[in-house]
This record gives structure tokens, C-alpha cells and sequence, in this order.
């Protein structure tokens, strides 16, 4: 045989139509057992396999779930995956994966279309930028659609989750002010960025419940080169007037900053406490064990899952806000000016 086998094939060598095998692989009951056995038998002996795109396309139904990933900056993208795969196997759904690296809202609808044209039942975007909102704004793509990381879409048929980046600021920055800091410098993840803007503009509500501090953003991009370069111009402008704390736009960068400052003879918490961002595996770890924000990437994507599903069932598109942890660990301290029982 020069091409695949297929159900005439298979109707052929067990002897029945075209129907019964049909319904055998339809899982049917009407089909007696040893005919069912005969069919399947079959099937093993020719390896017949179904097109699974012409039956996806002839019924709607793939049991498909596409994923678009939006960006180039998803440092955490692989346990966001992992929470989204995870939640589309237990419902008994695949993930086919896209991929759209910018441009104009045109070519995002040309990707999202290319994967309903596969017959996906509802479709997540993985976005790391406020442009992908904007892109989002007027799309209606015919199936049920989730953002993760990248804000609320002004679209009412299109649902969000994200991780509450603003309140993981707040909490960073109210833990350094209730240990008496007054002097917290804020170092930014790239600004282009929803989670960088939603850190900052947390930072600043938070010194603005505190009249009495003040502080001071410096701009980075979420390496740990850009807080190892930030962290040293701060020794060099004035070693003796640095800030009493750091909050950095994420734990690489605060990484940087523990390198830099290794050098430089600045101690930590010593000399200036520091809070990172997102509690990467190993950040306990570090000398000394970062204080951090969690965030849990596996429920994040999860819960797009979860509102997909409720879409498929006809429910409205939802938007939710997951609270992060504030993890406390050796990194900070009251400053010395501030006797650690007050």
C-alpha cells in the first residue's frame, strides 16, 4: 500500500462498512464485542490512524487548546506553561504553541487566526507588554480568549488573569518602610514591560503612604548585568550618602546588585537591605537569602485554563488579579540609624 491505510481499509480487512468502524472508533455501543475486536484487530495489524485535523475541522472540536505567546521578554514563561499544560490535560485538552514577536495588531489577528483555522476550541495569550493590550482591544477571533501577564483588556470578550505585580510592589515596599527605611531606591525592570510599569507605579503608592520617605528610580531591564551596573553607580556617585534600600525590579537584577556591592565592600543588610521580585529557584540561597515576592506562575497559568473553560461553557469572559507573597528572608534589616525593637 503506497498511501496511508484508512477506514475503507480497515471496513475491508474486518469484514464490516465503513460505518461499523465508525462507530467503533466513536466508541459506539451499539457494536457487538467480538465485531468491535475484529475491528480493532484491524486497525493494529494495518496501523490505520484518524485525521484528527479533517474530523477537527468537519466538527469544531479538536480538543485543542492554542497558545500564543506574545513577546520576547517571558523570563518565566516555562512554569507559566507548565501551570497552563497541566490545567489542559486534566480537562482532557492538547496545547498547540504560536508565536508573535510585536508588530501590528494585523499580524497578532493572522496568528490567532491560523490557529482557529486548526480548529483550537479557545486560544491563550502569553503577553510580556502593554502593546499586546492594545493589540487585543478590537480582535474577535470567534473562540474563547485569555491574556496572562500583560493587564486588564479593554475588550468584554476577552478575559485576564494576572498576577497583582502593583500589590507585590506595595508589599515590598511597606516590609522595608516598617523596618524604618526611609530611603528606598527603586531599580526598574525594562519599562516597556506591564510588570515593570505595575512595580513602579506600586513603589510609588506605597512611599506616597509614607510622607516622611523618599525616593529615588534608577532604570534598568531585568538582567543581572543592569542591577550589577546600577548597584555600582550608585558607590560611585556617593559611597557615603547611599540609599538605606533597594528594591530591584526582579532577582536577577537583585543578583547583580549582591555582586556588585561583593566588590565594592557594601554590606548587605548591613550597609542597604534589598528585595527582589519573583523567587526564583536558588534565590534562598544566595548570601545572604533574598527577600522576595513570590509569584505563583503554575496557578497563574492554571486559572487562564480555568476561565477558557468556563467561556467554552458559555459563561462571560472574566477578568482576576492573583495576590502575591512577600518571602522575608536575611537581605533585609532595620537600617543602623534604627534600633532593630523599634
Amino acid at each position: 500500500m503506497n498511501r496511508a491505510p484508512g477506514m475503507v481499509d480497515v471496513a475491508r480487512e474486518a469484514g464490516v462498512s465503513h460505518v461499523t468502524v465508525s462507530r467503533v472508533l466513536n466508541g459506539h455501543p451499539s457494536v457487538r464485542p467480538e465485531t468491535r475486536a475484529r475491528v480493532e484487530a484491524a486497525i493494529e495489524k494495518l496501523g490505520y490512524r484518524r485525521n484528527s485535523v479533517a474530523r477537527a475541522l468537519k466538527s469544531r472540536r479538536s480538543s485543542t487548546i492554542g497558545v500564543v505567546l506574545a513577546g520576547d521578554e517571558l523570563y518565566e514563561l516555562p512554569r507559566v506553561l507548565r501551570g497552563v499544560q497541566g490545567a489542559a490535560q486534566r480537562a482532557g485538552y492538547w496545547v498547540n504553541l504560536a508565536s508573535w514577536h510585536g508588530g501590528t495588531a494585523a499580524d497578532l489577528a493572522e496568528t490567532l487566526q491560523r490557529l482557529t483555522d486548526q480548529a483550537v476550541e479557545a486560544v491563550a495569550v502569553i503577553g510580556d507588554r502593554p502593546m499586546v493590550v492594545d493589540a487585543l482591544t478590537g480582535i474577535a477571533t470567534g473562540v474563547p480568549m485569555s491574556v496572562i501577564m500583560s493587564g486588564n483588556v479593554p475588550n468584554p470578550g476577552v478575559s485576564f488573569v494576572e498576577v497583582d505585580q502593583e500589590l507585590g510592589a506595595r508589599l515590598a515596599v511597606r516590609h522595608l518602610l516598617e523596618l524604618g527605611h526611609r530611603h528606598i531606591v527603586h531599580l526598574t525592570g525594562a519599562l516597556r514591560t506591564f510588570d515593570a510599569q505595575a512595580r513602579v507605579e506600586g513603589w510609588r503608592a506605597a512611599l506616597a503612604d509614607a510622607p516622611q520617605a523618599r525616593g529615588e528610580l534608577l532604570k534598568g531591564d531585568f538582567t543581572g548585568n543592569s542591577g550589577y551596573r546600577l548597584a555600582t553607580y550608585l558607590v560611585n556617585r556617593h559611597a557615603d550618602e547611599l540609599p538605606t534600600a533597594i528594591f530591584a525590579g526582579n532577582d536577577h537584577m537583585a543578583m547583580g546588585v549582591l555582586a556588585a556591592f561583593a566588590e565594592l565592600g557594601v554590606k548587605v543588610p548591613g550597609d542597604v537591605s534589598l528585595v527582589g521580585f519573583d523567587d526564583i529557584p536558588g534565590a534562598a540561597y544566595l548570601v545572604p537569602a533574598l527577600t522576595t515576592v513570590r509569584q505563583d506562575y503554575l496557578s497563574l497559568g492554571g486559572r487562564s485554563i480555568e476561565q477558557l473553560l468556563r467561556m467554552m461553557r458559555g459563561e462571560p469572559a472574566s477578568s482576576e488579579r492573583i495576590p502575591p507573597e512577600l518571602v522575608v528572608r536575611r537581605s533585609t534589616a532595620p537600617p543602623r540609624s534604627q534600633p532593630a525593637g523599634s
